[in-house]
């Protein structure tokens, strides 16, 4: 119930809650949760990374690149770029990585 667990803190939180919804050898899966303007700020990854919207609405921003993302879209994301996301109304996300 990890969704529900990561829900249930964003009711109280003032950032995107993330949890590990699976971890192998050679992969992470990775829920994230964001009430409506919350910024996942600045960053970047060493893994070639896909973000799924499973509920909910992102914007996605790398470089001068800007993604609007609604349900069951998907954004590949580059190692390495710096790039940050913005909900536009409350969301889940995967972060799938390997």
């Amino acid at each position: 119930m990890i969704i529900q667990e990561i829900l249930t803190q964003l009711e109280t939180s003032s950032h995107p809650v993330a949890k590990v919804l699976q971890k192998g050898e050679n992969f992470k899966i990775l829920a994230i949760g964001f009430k409506k303007d919350m910024i996942l700020k600045d960053h970047k990854t060493s893994y070639n990374s896909k973000l799924l919207v499973i509920n909910g609405s992102v914007k996605y921003v790398q470089n001068q690149i800007i993604i609007i993302a609604n349900q069951y879209d998907e954004i590949a994301i580059p190692v390495n770029e710096i790039h940050q996301v913005t909900a536009l109304t409350d969301s889940v996300c995967l972060l799938i990585q390997s």
